[in-house]
């Protein structure tokens, strides 16, 4: 395990619960949302940044890490896509930058503020790095949150593979088997909607960081679609 943040005087006082109460900070994300409908951008509102702030923090509480890491982890899965109100594109690396400002004024210091930005600057599967172990969590929370729910597009007609496949996911679940050593994502996907192998064309470069983010945590990285081991 990973020891970082040994000196006491190196935390704050912020928690995840001060994140969801900040005006700024809500307002980014929706708006950061809204944007992402109009350029046809699944759902990246507040129902994903939660989900993805509890399964941060669920993933390093079953690993045993300390009580201020799962928090941060919570808190960087809250705001790791609020870069998204300036533009999709670098948008890890936007969110970073805009979370930095804001956590340096709601009063978090610099080492545990530093750890959020590296996490929230590197989940993104075409540049990032689990570079830390809030860094490993929030990778394999975002990339578990594939579900119907995600699809906005009214038209089915109009799908993309995008579409097509989040419509598909009925159950997504990551799976922490701490005695085990083995962080599993299981997915139930109806297939008279979308193939398998639909699921890997968009999704394989995800599915290899977050092996990556498994084995950073001393893990193994397994994918179980209809209750058969594919990775």
């Amino acid at each position: 395990m990973v020891k970082i943040m040994d000196d006491k005087n190196k935390y704050s006082n912020i928690v995840l619960k001060d994140i969801k109460k900040n005006p700024i900070v809500n307002a980014f994300i929706k708006s950061a949302n809204d944007y992402l409908g109009t350029i046809g951008y699944t759902e990246h509102g507040v129902r994903h940044v939660k989900l993805v702030a509890s399964i941060a923090e669920n993933v390093l509480l079953y690993l045993d890490y300390s009580k201020r890491l799962q928090e941060l982890a919570g808190i960087a899965g809250y705001m790791h896509d609020i870069g998204n109100v300036v533009n999709r594109k670098d948008h890890g690396q936007s969110a970073a930058l805009v979370a930095m400002r804001l956590l340096k004024d709601m009063g978090m210091t610099p080492e545990e503020t530093a750890l959020i930005i590296s996490a929230v600057g590197n989940h993104e599967e075409e540049t990032g790095d689990p570079v830390n172990p809030v860094a490993a969590a929030l990778i394999l929370a975002d990339k578990s949150d594939v579900h119907k729910t995600r699809v906005r597009n009214p038209d089915i007609s109009k799908y993309d593979i995008h579409d097509r496949v989040n419509s598909a996911v009925e159950k997504s679940f990551l799976k922490v088997l701490k005695d085990k050593k083995v962080i599993s994502l299981q997915l139930t996907i109806d297939t008279q909607i979308s193939k398998v192998m639909e699921y890997f064309e968009i999704f394989m470069s995800r599915m290899l960081m977050c092996r990556r983010a498994a084995d950073f945590l001393d893990c193994a990285f397994e994918l179980i679609i209809n209750e058969r081991k594919l990775l």
